[in-house]
């Protein structure tokens, strides 16, 4: 198996990066334990099958871990207008006071799910509503323009309750569309990191969910550092591909931000001749992101593609993605697209299971890339 990547001269296309495979494997359920999930070391020119508590001794000395420590939020959210229609809303960020139109904390867009949309000032009844123990929500209109794909409203719960603390009290665990069973108190424990730290997320940053206490000391026994990054996930994530040309695609934005010390971290391995190595696609997105904009906290629209300039990740451990998605682009940019496919052909015919409850896999820059 050649780690080399198809010449980025090639012209691909969406459907070069479709594959088969089985619903059986697209997980439903965690792994019994978080570091007992299988990992395919692709960092060769064959694939081996790992655990991925292995993975401590996968890396060198010196090396850096970046992690991504958003936290994901009960995002999913059920009510009714007014006149009784029931809707859906899953809300993809809380704007902060300077984006929000009357520079309110209590200003979120997200996705709207209801058979007719509410006219501006209409007020929609969110968990039971203020009058039944729940909040309301006024829909301003659409977001960030009138042409916009996601809506703005403005939350009015009980004094002194933010989006937040509204989200945690009445909503549900955001979990995947291709997860078929509703959210229970596994999700709420296991569809979120050991480290995540900051609220805004409506999606795990997935292989991170691998890791356990036991993995992170074994990496530090190891002498691997660590050091994290932000960048809350949207739902934009699962989003299937509407174009057949790759470069007509819009990519979603997502919010992130790279503390100083992370800044510092690179630079310090870098120094010591140690490797970046980045948690999950999302980590990738954040720190490419910086090297590209040179901007440490802001919105990004990165997508990545084979022919991408990778300045920052040298290796990666990441899940296995869904068929033509622009995630299976990022991985085949970074790894080798023929390198890429023919270890997703691996893991189906050995059984890894899919998605983000799903198995690992730890890939190396390809030098071509």
């Amino acid at each position: 198996m050649s780690t080399s990547p198809v010449s980025s001269a090639r012209a691909f296309t969406v459907a070069d990066f479709d594959f088969t495979l089985p619903e059986h494997l697209i997980a439903q359920h965690p792994a019994a334990e978080r570091s007992a999930s299988r990992l395919l070391d692709g960092t060769g020119s064959e694939p081996v099958d790992r655990i991925f508590r292995e993975l401590p001794g996968l890396l060198q000395p010196g090396d850096l871990l970046v992690f991504n420590d958003t936290q994901v939020v009960k995002a999913r959210l059920f009510g009714e207008k007014a006149s009784g229609g029931k809707l859906e809303l899953l809300i993809e960020r809380v704007l902060l006071p300077h984006e929000a139109l009357d520079g309110s904390p209590n200003e979120v867009v997200g996705h709207l799910r209801v058979s007719k949309k509410p006219l501006p000032g209409g007020r929609l009844h969110l968990a039971g509503g203020l009058k039944g123990g729940g909040f309301d929500a006024v829909f301003i209109g659409r977001w960030p323009d009138e042409q916009g794909q996601l809506f703005r409203l403005r939350l009015e719960g009980p004094a002194g309750e933010d989006p937040y603390t509204l989200m945690a009290r009445h909503g549900h665990v955001p979990l995947p569309p291709y997860i078929t069973h509703g959210d229970d108190a596994e999700d709420e424990r296991r569809y979120q990191t050991v480290f995540a730290r900051v609220p805004g997320a409506v999606a795990a940053p997935t292989a991170a969910l691998h890791f356990d206490e036991g993995v992170l000391s074994g990496l530090e026994a190891r002498g691997v550092r660590r050091a994290n990054v932000t960048l809350h996930v949207g739902a934009g994530t699962f989003a299937p591909m509407k174009t057949e040309r790759i470069e007509e695609h819009v990519m979603h934005h997502e919010r992130y931000a790279i503390p100083p010390a992370t800044v510092q971290a690179i630079e310090d391995c870098r120094a010591r001749g140690g490797r970046v190595v980045a948690v999950g696609t999302t980590t990738v997105r954040t720190l490419e992101s910086w090297a590209k904009t040179g901007e440490l906290q802001g919105d990004t629209n990165i997508f990545i593609t084979p022919g991408f300039d990778f300045r920052v990740v040298d290796v990666l451990v990441t899940n296995f993605h869904l068929p033509k998605s622009t995630l299976m682009m990022l991985v085949s940019a970074f790894a080798g697209y023929e390198h890429v496919m023919a270890l997703y052909r691996h893991a189906v015919a050995q059984g890894y299971r899919f998605f983000s409850y799903g198995d690992a896999m730890l890939l190396a820059r390809s030098t071509a890339a």
